[in-house]
């Protein structure tokens, strides 16, 4: 079953506490991480919450800056991602900031738990999961019913604990603060019990003023859900790129990236970046990278757009560029149209040259959107 990309959030104390037990909330992120955080809100389709955290935090989970919303309506989201949240019991507070501050809000509840959500006239949606929580279902609902493809999730420690335990988290965000809470009695990030995520893989530790940001993902097999996830992720990442190009009445308007096989980006580009009227996507983003570069080998390319197999204004398509790269999977979201080339078949020309070509047709129409006015009709 489909899932969103599944990014766990969270800031903790050397001692690994999320909070102390005093009446105030505990700032363990600096000024400087608080609005990285909301770079990643702005970034995601969905935030989720458990309504612990909503008891003890009242948080109103907004995306600050006027800019990175506008962002996001260009791109042809709403200014503020959906907000999610989930409780058992049903047993939450129409007063708190949650519903009443951003965009649309989302309650996922058991059977008994929606007659109370839904009693106390939360301005939310309540969706029933039946007699218990079923997180598999939950993220399946998100993904297929809500179109999110990106959920960013924020807490608490027990939400993040049974994610992990289940092999359900793509992606893990830590910030380490410099100081130590010491009460036994305070949150934790993580409960004990059988984790399925394997050892997790360090992919980027980052200072941010007083606090250090560490970038982890699960490399435990068998979950079925990492590659299918990274796919979205970086596709979806690629079709926002492409909503920030230049608008051209001659050229479509593409967004790529580059994703080493631990899951680092590489490198990114679009379509006429840096003020090059010519340049492809893809050529954009490999060229940010050496050509000696071992990690191309075993790399993926996400295009919006087929790579394309003719163009006049360079000596080499992009098609070829990635064969020359070395790069032997490519992901895309549509085909590309006879609108300038006849035949145009990217993916035929890298298959037969042993490049794994996956289409995921679903991102068809983000990738179409910037290019509507090249088309010769809406399909």
């Amino acid at each position: 079953m489909p899932h969103p990309y599944v990014l766990l959030s969270a800031a903790v104390s050397l001692d690994g506490y999320l909070d102390d037990t005093g009446p105030d909330r505990l700032l363990l992120s600096s000024p400087a991480d608080f609005d990285r955080v909301d770079e990643v809100r702005a970034s995601v389709d969905a935030i989720l919450i458990g309504a612990g955290t909503i008891r003890a935090d009242n948080p109103r989970l907004l995306v600050n800056s006027e800019e990175r919303r506008a962002a996001r309506v260009a791109a042809g989201k709403p200014p503020y991602p959906l907000k999610v949240t989930v409780s058992g019991s049903g047993d939450l507070d129409p007063g708190a900031n949650f519903w009443h501050t951003g965009g649309e809000k989302l309650v996922y509840t058991t059977d008994k738990g929606a007659e109370r959500a839904r009693a106390a006239g939360l301005a939310a949606d309540v969706v029933a999961l039946g007699p218990a929580l079923d997180w598999r279902r939950l993220l399946t609902h998100l993904h297929e019913v809500r179109g999110v493809d990106r959920l960013m999730v924020e807490g608490g420690g027990r939400i993040h604990t049974q994610l992990l335990q289940q092999g359900l988290a793509d992606e893990v965000q830590l910030v380490l603060a410099p100081l130590f809470v010491g009460d036994p009695h305070a949150p934790r990030l993580f409960g004990p019990g059988d984790y399925q995520s394997g050892r997790l893989r360090l992919v980027e530790t980052r200072r941010i003023e007083d606090v250090v940001l560490m970038r982890y993902e699960p490399t435990a097999p068998g979950t079925g859900l990492w590659s299918s996830a990274a796919d979205h992720h970086w596709l979806s990442l690629a079709c926002d790129l492409a909503a920030q190009c230049p608008p051209s009445q001659t050229a479509f308007s593409v967004g790529a990236v580059v994703v080493g096989a631990d899951g680092a980006e590489l490198a990114r580009g679009h379509s006429r970046e840096g003020g090059d009227p010519v340049v492809h996507a893809e050529e954009a983003a490999l060229a940010k990278i050496a050509p000696a570069d071992p990690r191309l080998a075993t790399a993926t390319v996400y295009t919006s757009l087929e790579p394309c197999t003719h163009r006049a204004s360079r000596p080499a398509p992009c098609a070829r560029l990635i064969l020359d790269a070395g790069v032997r999977r490519v992901v895309t979201a549509w085909r590309e149209p006879d609108t300038f080339v006849e035949a145009a078949d990217g993916a035929g020309l890298l298959t037969t040259e042993g490049v794994d070509v996956v289409v995921l047709g679903e991102y068809g129409e983000r990738a179409k959107s910037p290019n509507r006015h090249l088309l010769r009709d809406a399909s």
